[in-house]
């Protein structure tokens, strides 16, 4: 292989890379599209311009007939009269519109299958345009949604990696701390009341104790049920003969137990 052919082959790589990089698909597409109706117009056009053609060929082998049957009615009338020379002109006439016809007569028909010919294929060309929109459309769709599962692709990679996401995990790691810790204060709470509870029956029980022996000690004894003596007071300054009248009482009270 020659150098000019390897730098060629190069050229026409790297060219042929830069210009499938700068395809836009849909841009693309709807070029294509574009190019596609430009055609149409130009084959309408085209259509046009042969059925245009066909009905003046067609309208030239009209009169080409007339003249034809004009020349031979003339032909006979000039028998008719005897004319025999200018029956003779009058059919010469008649053949040079006739052969003028036949000429006519097969363009027509060319032409004829060519506007047919070009109908079928304005026909197939709308067809094509119509269905190309259709799959324009489909294209784009799926076009947006593989540009949107690639970017949505995108960010999931970045998150994995991403502050925002490590600043999610450190949050998460702080609100399970802390609800460890308000669940070990609640469980020290509930440890708290219990003790206290045990207090209170603790002391409950000694009080109660405490009361019995207070009732088995105010009698000789320890008889139950027995009125309990009035709380003691603070004895205040008092004279002998108040002092032996509350003893006095306290005995008759005694006695009457």
């Amino acid at each position: 292989m020659g150098l000019f052919d390897r730098i060629k082959r190069v050229v026409s790589a790297n060219l042929n890379d830069l210009v499938s990089k700068a395809e836009d698909p849909e841009k693309m597409l709807e070029q294509a599209i574009v190019e596609m109706q430009e055609d149409l117009v130009q084959l309408r056009q085209g259509v046009a311009q042969a059925i245009a053609a066909q009905k003046r060929t067609e309208k030239q082998y009209n009169d080409a007939q007339n003249e034809i049957n004009k020349w031979q009615r003339n032909a006979q009338l000039a028998l008719q009269k005897g004319d025999e020379n200018l029956a003779r002109q009058a059919l010469e006439r008649k053949k040079t519109f006739t052969e003028s016809g036949s000429a006519l007569k097969a363009s027509l028909d060319q032409q004829t299958v060519q506007v047919e010919n070009l109908k079928r294929n304005l026909i197939q060309l709308e067809s094509k345009i119509s269905e190309a929109k259709t799959k324009k459309e489909m294209l784009k769709a799926r076009i947006t949604a593989a540009k949107a599962q690639e970017q949505l692709q995108g960010m999931v990679r970045g998150m994995n990696s991403s502050s925002a996401m490590a600043a999610f995990e450190r949050m998460e790691e702080k609100v399970l701390m802390q609800e460890a810790r308000a669940q070990s204060a609640g469980e020290l709470a509930g440890q708290d009341l219990e003790s206290q509870f045990a207090a209170l029956e603790s002391s409950s029980d000694v009080d109660d104790e405490l009361a019995a022996l207070k009732a088995q000690m105010s009698l000789p004894g320890g008889q139950p049920n027995q009125p309990k003596l009035p709380p003691e007071q603070t004895p205040a300054p008092k004279s002998h003969e108040v002092v032996d009248a509350e003893l006095e009482s306290l005995r008759k009270q005694l006695d009457q137990m």
